[in-house]
C-alpha cells in the first residue's frame, strides 16, 4: 500500500528534483505534450495540475505563486491566457498519461504526458504534405520545360545541318 508515502524522490537530490519538475512542467505547458518515463510523469502531473488550478483564477497572487515554479515568462502567460481558460469548466484531471511501452536501453516504462484537450495537428501535416507535393510538381514542370527546350534546340541544330 502507498499510505503516507508523500512523493517519489526519483533518486535525486532536492535541488535536482526541483529543477527537473520546473523544466518538465515548463515543457509540458509550452508543447502541451511531452514524452517521459512513467515515474517522472506521475510526479510532474501533480505539479502541473496544481498550477493549472491556480491559473484558473487570474490574480497577481496566483501569477506570482506559479511563476516561482516556471522558467519562462512566455509559458506563464500562455498558461494564464490560453490553457487555464480552456480548462475553466473542468473540476480537475487536466492531464492524461498514455503508455508507449518500454525504452530500448533500460526497459523503463515510457509514457506521453499531455493536456486533456490536446489535439494532434493533423491539418498542419496535411498542409505540409500538400506544400511538398506542389514543390515536387513544380520541379517536374521545370525539368520538363528544360527537356523541351533541349529538344527544340537539337531539332533546330538538325534542321541547320
Amino acid at each position: 500500500m502507498k499510505h503516507r508515502r508523500g512523493f517519489n524522490p526519483l533518486q535525486r537530490m532536492a535541488a535536482h528534483r526541483k529543477a527537473l519538475h520546473r523544466s518538465m512542467v515548463t515543457s509540458l505547458f509550452r508543447h502541451e505534450r511531452i514524452s517521459t518515463t512513467k515515474a517522472k510523469a506521475l510526479e510532474v502531473r501533480r505539479t502541473a495540475e496544481k498550477m493549472i488550478t491556480r491559473a484558473k483564477v487570474d490574480s497577481v497572487h496566483n501569477r506570482r505563486l506559479v511563476s516561482a515554479r516556471l522558467y519562462d515568462e512566455g509559458v506563464l502567460a500562455k498558461l494564464f491566457t490560453d490553457i487555464a481558460p480552456r480548462m475553466k469548466e473542468r473540476g480537475g484531471g487536466y492531464t492524461r498519461i498514455l503508455k508507449l511501452g518500454q525504452r530500448q536501453g533500460d526497459a523503463a516504462q515510457m509514457v506521453i504526458l499531455e493536456l486533456v484537450d490536446y489535439k494532434l495537428d493533423v491539418e498542419g501535416t496535411d498542409k505540409k504534405a500538400k506544400k511538398k507535393e506542389a514543390k515536387a510538381k513544380e520541379k517536374k514542370e521545370k525539368a520538363r520545360e528544360k527537356e523541351d527546350a533541349k529538344d527544340a534546340a537539337s531539332e533546330k541544330d538538325k534542321g541547320e545541318k
